[in-house]
């Protein structure tokens, strides 16, 4: 079955050129011009990815990435963002928001679909509206079967073994296995793992992924599960 995206784009020349070259490899495209529709579209129909524009004339694709992100059943749905604004700070804004890809304009539309593609395989082509990416117990699915996450229980294993996990270490990998593939802050993962906490730092996160690291090899030396992106955060690869 082809994957189906949902294209919030308010240029339709724009809109045409991403759909034809989306649709020449197999996939259904449908179009809203405005965020209020393509809200109405998510509520009625399925998807399994999204390419959200920006600027629009009724708000931001970026809000709507957040109420994407904020949401359980849109939490893990991927997303690849549009924008004519190409600074740095508005890519990293994407990206700490939950976008998975960021593209800015003008682009290649072949290189447009072979970025969906690639965000498609990552996510194993399936989780509709994100439902795809955990199971009914709201345990992390997309990462099967090498990482379990049981979320009631605090405990995640990693090929049948559990990890010897602190609460704080358990959240931070928690929160990456959510957003398998998707480059998450130092901001975010402070937030995800300390909350309130004051007193924690950028360092304070480097630390913890270091012991993560540590831990994580020890289980399976030849494998690098947490990855660095420099000046933006960690990234968990679980293919």
């Amino acid at each position: 079955m082809s994957a189906r995206l949902l294209l919030l784009e308010d240029d339709p020349a724009i809109a045409r050129t991403v759909a034809y070259a989306l649709q020449r490899d197999g996939l259904a495209v449908t179009h809203s011009l405005l965020v209020h529709d393509a809200r109405q579209q998510l509520q009625g129909a399925r998807f399994d990815l999204l390419v959200l524009d920006v600027g629009l004339p009724d708000g931001s694709g970026l809000d709507l990435l957040r109420e994407l992100r904020n949401a359980a059943p849109t939490a893990t749905l991927p997303v690849l963002m549009l924008s004519a604004h190409g600074e740095e700070i508005d890519r990293v804004l994407g990206l700490e928001l939950g976008a998975d890809d960021y593209l800015a304009k003008p682009f290649s539309p072949r290189e447009l679909a072979a970025r969906v593609k690639a965000l498609l395989r990552r996510a194993g082509h399936g989780g509709s509206n994100g439902n795809g990416n955990r199971n009914r117990n709201g345990q992390s699915a997309a990462v099967a079967p090498l990482f379990h996450d049981d979320e009631a229980g605090q405990r995640i294993s990693l090929r049948g073994q559990s990890l010897p996990l602190t609460r704080r270490e358990y959240r931070l990998l928690s929160h990456l296995l959510r957003g398998a593939g998707r480059i998450h802050s130092r901001e975010a993962l402070l937030a995800a793992a300390w909350g309130d906490d004051s007193e924690s730092t950028d360092r304070t996160v480097d630390t913890h992924i270091k012991t993560l690291r540590a831990k994580l090899r020890e289980l399976d030396p030849a494998h690098e599960y947490i990855s660095t992106h420099r000046g933006m955060g960690y990234c968990v690869d679980v293919q």
